[in-house]
């Protein structure tokens, strides 16, 4: 598993140790568990190219029922 190094400002650092201890990390776990979410929630590569890209038969919506009619309250 790979170790980084980095700096950041004091206060921040302050503000992450903090939300590591309400999530109950450690603040090494909580920095990789936030870099995971960030890195891995991307789109899939070429993912909007697939829209507009079905060849199957046309979709058609079914028809929609009445509305129903229910008492007023005020």
């Amino acid at each position: 598993m790979a170790q980084l190094h980095f700096y950041i400002p004091d206060a921040i650092a302050e503000k992450i140790k903090l939300k590591a201890d309400h999530a109950h990390l450690s603040v090494s776990k909580y920095l990789a568990e936030l870099a995971k979410r960030e890195v891995e929630s991307q789109w899939p590569e070429h993912y909007f190219e697939t829209f507009g890209a079905w060849q199957g038969e046309a979709l058609a919506r079914p028809d929609q029922q009445d509305i129903e009619q229910r008492a007023h309250f005020d």
